[in-house]
């Protein structure tokens, strides 16, 4: 397979998509992470995501495949933090009457980012 110029920031995109693009409830196909690096000006074949997803593994992140009918689905299962913990900071930080509001948002948007982009919806305080 032809180098990309991105190559060697593949790993570090692959964990960025599938932390911030799958949870429990959002899965992502071979196909989809494929098109999804691309946008990352990164080439990948399948056979050699398969090696990636285990290397994922083998860092800690929780990947799990799964098999639905003809399809096989991928997502992040276990995060360091549940989207109820999450919340729960969240709550306190807007409770706190000592932080000012724009430390309150740097530190709500720095929460958000823990979690999945459909995950960081209820975390996101209504104003």
């Amino acid at each position: 397979m032809p180098k990309g110029k991105n190559q060697k920031l593949k790993l570090y995109y692959l964990a960025r998509i599938m932390l911030s693009r799958t949870d429990d409830e959002h899965m992502i196909t071979m196909p989809e992470i494929i098109r999804q690096l691309e946008a990352y000006d990164v080439t990948a074949d399948r056979k050699s995501l398969y090696d990636d997803l285990e290397a994922l593994r083998v860092l800690g992140i929780d990947v799990i495949g799964e098999k639905d009918g003809r399809n096989f689905y991928y997502h992040v299962g276990g995060k360091h933090f549940q989207i109820a913990e999450l919340k729960l900071l969240v709550d306190a930080i807007q409770s706190s009457r000592f932080i000012t509001e724009k430390k309150s948002n740097d530190l709500i948007k720095k929460l958000t980012s823990l979690a999945s982009n459909y995950e960081a919806f209820i975390l996101i305080p209504s104003r």
